[in-house]
């Protein structure tokens, strides 16, 4: 499938709708008008999903696009995900997760696709920070995320045991103000890349688990091993 965003309006067609014995077909989903043009759709032809912003502050609107007909329109189902606007989504290549980023970049949270409950929240870092990509392994088990502060973070999905905590965590219960802070889940693994330069990153393909993360930036591509 192909798709693009503008004024609010994300458009799809092709390799879906050819699937279907038709080409014809096209779809258009008013959105939240929103600058960066925040978009995107799960490869899964058994969960066709689009996610993008919603017109409320903070949520994500989901679409199955096999439900949908050529030339229709999908209701679309709401998550509230954040308080501040949507900076950043990503959906997971079995459609099953959805991950997204407020616009100050400091927590990233993961979604159930078909609950719509929360299943993790993950700590970027306190600063706030544009978020340029979330990017799921091919099996669903990591996240990757780039900003721009220079850095990218690779957080555990499955086994969260390898994400990192705050030391105050062993502490105990610390109140009501720093209690979210101390139960966030941290990156395991950071890698560097060019400050400021709107990059993506994705994983690399090694047997049964990922190997590698893949960033691409301006004049630069690192491969982080």
């Amino acid at each position: 499938p192909k798709l693009s965003s503008r004024g609010g309006t994300a458009m799809f067609w092709g390799g879906f709708w050819e699937s279907l014995g038709s080409w014809e077909g096209a779809g258009t989903l008013q959105g939240l008008a929103h600058p960066p043009g925040i978009v995107d759709l799960c490869p899964s032809l058994e969960r066709a999903l689009l996610v993008f912003p919603g017109h409320k502050c903070g949520s994500l609107q989901l679409v199955d696009l096999g439900s949908a007909k050529p030339g229709t329109s999908s209701a679309p189902v709401t998550i509230n995900a954040h308080q501040s606007e949507v900076g950043c989504a990503a959906l997971s290549p079995t459609g099953t997760l959805v991950a997204s980023a407020s616009r100050r970049g400091t927590l990233i949270r993961l979604f159930c696709t078909q609950s719509r409950t929360r299943l993790l929240e993950l700590r970027r870092g306190t600063d706030p920070a544009t978020l340029y990509c979330l990017a799921f392994s091919p099996d669903c088990s990591f996240l990757c995320a780039a900003s721009d502060k220079g850095t990218g973070h690779v957080f555990a999905l499955r086994d969260t045991r390898l994400n990192r905590r705050s030391a105050l965590a062993r502490v105990g219960k610390v109140g009501p103000v720093l209690g979210p802070y101390v139960e966030s889940q941290w990156s395991l693994a950071s890698f560097t890349v060019p400050a400021e330069a709107p990059g993506v990153c994705a994983f690399g393909r090694g047997g049964r688990s990922p190997s590698s993360v893949i960033g691409e930036c301006p004049r630069n591509t690192p491969e982080i091993p």
